[in-house]
């Protein structure tokens, strides 16, 4: 018995004592020749290999983005238009999805990142920091499709060098959520993809000849003239869907949006229709905008009604927010609303209106 257990000690220690003498002398024997050079890679990949440590990118979960390229941009008509980009996420595992995101979450993402791993002096980086990429700037003035289309090469380096850093940085949760597909990205179907697209050269194609008299026929109006014409005369002004599900996911798209201006003369009342999510939080600045050009008038305030009926007057986003979250208490115990209505109302006033306001107790 004891025996055994001496076996079972001994043997393993002398087999890597004889692993390493044969090494050795295969690294003695390097000179000899390009055979001797073959045995010792053999030999380091057989023996050693399982006694090196794995590399810290090794170590990274398979849902990791290492490579994100922008793959086109899309135009949103939200509370204001703007361009969002489509970027299409390569994971550690192989995996590859897009995402859809605004030049200002990309400016966000930057700024946390700025205070959490920038280094004071550049030159000299501490442990646990790094220096980040840079970010191209904020355009205030020009057309918004142009600017967007610039930053393109621009957010693809950014990205490019953002996850090039160290593997410790690209496990920093902000990030990761960032480049995380969530659910309204995966459910969202890209109109184009324009830079995932292989070049193509351009054919010279040859029309044939059409008799007029067997092609299709259909009945139109051609040139302020109504009756049956071939087909190819007749100009299809909008064209249908072509399956019931492409008209309902367009339908469902726009979320509406009710708002009311009070002014000493009366109220009105409008619906707005914007291409977001019900659960956005949009900024005071977008709602202003989008006030100022429904109702055609510029020194406006927003407001909103609380619990006892009383107009509240907004004057940032963090008051915003505030509404939003009135808005969903109170419509949890009000009346069935349509689907595709946001929970919260605008209330808007003029700004030098103050008789609307509850000043008593």
């Amino acid at each position: 018995m004891y025996g055994m257990h001496i076996y079972m000690y001994v043997c393993p220690v002398v087999s890597m004592y004889t692993c390493c003498a044969f090494l050795i002398f295969a690294k003695l024997s390097v000179h000899i020749g390009k055979v001797s050079a073959t045995v010792i890679d053999w030999t380091t990949k057989c023996f050693l290999l399982p006694f090196y440590p794995s590399s810290d990118f090794d170590q990274l979960p398979n849902n990791v983005p290492i490579s994100a390229t922008i793959a086109d941009i899309e135009e949103k008509k939200g509370f204001i238009d703007y361009f969002r980009f489509v970027v299409e996420v390569k994971t550690k595992g192989s995996s590859k999805y897009l995402i859809y995101r605004r030049y200002r979450e990309f400016f966000s993402l930057h700024q946390i990142l700025e205070s959490r791993y920038s280094p004071e002096d550049p030159d000299r980086p501490g442990p646990n920091t790094c220096v980040l990429p840079i970010l191209p700037g904020k355009v205030f003035i020009g057309n918004k499709r142009e600017i967007a289309e610039s930053r393109i090469p621009e957010l693809n380096t950014y990205m490019k060098r953002l996850l090039g850093l160290p593997t410790w940085l690209l496990l920093d949760e902000d990030l990761r959520m960032f480049f995380y597909q969530t659910e309204q990205d995966s459910q969202h179907r890209p109109r184009a993809l324009r830079r995932l697209r292989p070049p193509t050269r351009r054919v010279k194609t040859v029309k044939p000849k059409t008799d007029l008299f067997s092609s299709p026929r259909a009945e139109g109006t051609v040139n302020n003239q109504t009756g049956i014409f071939p087909q190819s005369f007749v100009k299809i002004i909008k064209p249908l869907p072509e399956s019931d599900s492409e008209g309902e996911e367009e339908s469902h798209a726009c979320s509406c949006l009710r708002c009311y201006l009070l002014t000493p003369s009366g109220i009105q009342a409008r619906d707005v229709c914007v291409q977001e999510d019900l659960n956005i939080q949009p900024t005071h600045k977008e709602l202003m905008s989008r006030m100022r050009d429904v109702f055609k008038v510029d020194d406006i305030v927003l407001n909103y009604r609380d619990y006892e009926g009383d107009l509240i007057r907004m004057l940032d986003d963090e008051d915003v927010l505030l509404m939003i979250k009135e808005s969903r208490g109170q419509a949890a115990g009000a009346g069935q609303r349509p689907v595709n209505q946001f929970p919260w109302e605008l209330l808007v006033t003029m700004a030098s209106d103050l008789s609307v306001y509850n000043v008593e107790g």
